[in-house]
């Protein structure tokens, strides 16, 4: 294949993606551009039929009237002696308001399409009958047709036999008109099968991001009806199967925290008389298991929790969370926002929720560990930043999922794997998302929006 060659065909490839993306991606722009073009389509073919049937047949038949009338009037004005044939001329190119057509207004003719084809046709004829035609245009805009004999040329202004244009201004508005009527109706009536599979949209990204949507209206057509009704069941089901798995999360939690106290009543009795390095590692384990089983129920309880939205102040939220988390010897870094929307929210569980951004970053992570507010637009924007390692950023999706933990850059701490989960679904139930970003000075930035209160 020459370069050439191999230009052209990445040139057709180009083009034809150009082409692509300037298609419309929505459903409703496609079959919105898809009626457009139907329409023009039959327009374009109810014109072309009209020419065809009525414009054409209507056009011949009155041009073989008037050839036939042109050949009587020559063959009029041959029997006539040459003296009177002027004044005959003149008589039939009278106006019927009694003035005269001036027939040598323009020897060249600019004719329209229309008039071509007519005077083909008249031309035809005549020359058929042995009569040669010579056109021009005439003073009043009609046709003069030139007629020899005996070495004088007589102009015959013809009388207006033809429309002005081929297609009206009333077919024009009347096809616009229904074009523009049948349009209308085309659009209204898939906005009305739109609507649904917007909600149906709306619903699937709700449920996407682990927020339950209200249901679907199970009317309309039969087709969207059906599908409204699945959507609903799978959505139940899947709300279902999570609260009997957060149930069924809860009683193993709480069940093991009772041989959890008796090991640490154990481990209390045995006191002095076991190895202090064994006693301490012994204690070490039972604060892990339990915190392991805090996250559990922390978890269980995000999934299903009631609680009224009220509005929430973030600043002072946090102002008390940084308070309780140097008392416990983790200091913070606070930076608040000068001023801050409130957010409408179960106060309870956006505490959880900023309480394991910072114990992940303290585990995690480095110090110092900054945490600092702001508002963005709508939004309310919540960041805990350490300097630890930081993560790769292709395992951001994967560290917001339950039970799942980073790799050995972060792992050098315990737990199961929940923390950054359930500050997501948290998150997700107030309307906002959780984003894990490069800090600017390393480490890793948790970034939570959540959506301001209404006013």
């Amino acid at each position: 294949m020459s370069a050439r060659t191999a230009g052209d065909t990445e040139a057709g490839a180009l083009g034809a993606r150009a082409a692509i993306a300037r298609w419309p991606r929505s459903l409703l722009g496609r079959h919105a551009l898809l009626i457009v073009l139907l329409i023009l389509i039959g327009q374009i073919g109810s014109a072309l039929l009209l020419r065809e049937m009525v414009l054409k047949p209507r056009l011949a038949q009155a041009a073989d009237g008037v050839a036939t009338n042109l050949l009587a009037v020559r063959a009029g004005l041959a029997s006539l002696p040459p003296a009177q044939r002027a004044a005959f001329v003149t008589a039939f190119n009278r106006r019927p308001d009694g003035g005269n057509v001036a027939s040598d207004a323009d020897a060249t003719p600019r004719l329209t399409a229309l008039e071509r084809r007519f005077i083909r046709r008249v031309s035809q004829r005549l020359g058929e009958a042995g009569m040669q035609a010579l056109w021009r245009r005439a003073g009043d805009g009609g046709l003069a047709l030139r007629v020899a004999l005996d070495g004088d040329a007589h102009w015959l202004v013809l009388p207006g036999v033809l429309p002005a244009r081929e297609f009206t201004g009333a077919w024009l508005a009347v096809s616009a008109g229904s074009g523009l009527l049948a349009l209308a109706g085309a659009l209204w009536l898939q906005r009305r099968l739109d609507r649904p599979l917007s909600r149906l949209v709306q619903a699937a990204g709700s449920l996407g991001a682990g927020r339950k949507p209200p249901p679907l209206p199970e009317d309309g057509p039969s087709e969207i009806a059906t599908v409204s009704r699945s959507f609903n069941r799978m959505a139940d089901s899947l709300a279902r199967q999570e609260r009997e798995r957060a149930l069924m999360l809860a009683g193993i939690s709480h069940d093991l925290r009772t041989p959890l106290t008796k090991l640490r009543l154990a481990v209390e009795i045995v006191g002095d008389a076991a190895d202090p390095a064994t006693r301490a590692s012994m204690v070490r384990s039972v604060e892990e298991m339990d915190g392991i089983v805090g996250q559990f129920l922390d978890y269980a309880r995000a999934a299903d929790e009631p609680g009224l939205r009220e509005p929430v102040d973030l600043n002072a939220l946090c102002a008390r969370v940084c308070a309780d988390s140097a008392d416990h010897g983790q200091p913070v870094q606070w930076q608040p926002a000068r001023s801050l929307p409130a957010v409408s929210g179960r106060p309870a569980a956006l505490r959880r929720m900023l309480v394991n951004l910072l114990e992940n970053a303290h585990r995690h992570g480095a110090p110092p560990v900054l945490l600092r507010t702001c508002a963005q637009g709508g939004w309310v924007c919540l960041e805990v930043i350490d300097h630890g390692p930081g993560i790769d950023p292709a395992q951001a999706d994967w560290l917001r999922q339950p039970f799942h933990r980073a790799g050995d850059a972060r792992a050098g701490g315990s737990g199961a794997g929940l923390g950054l989960a359930i500050v997501e679904r948290i998150a997700g139930e107030h309307g906002g998302e959780l984003a894990l970003l490069k800090a600017e000075r390393g480490g890793l930035c948790a970034r939570v929006m959540l959506p301001r209160a209404e006013p």
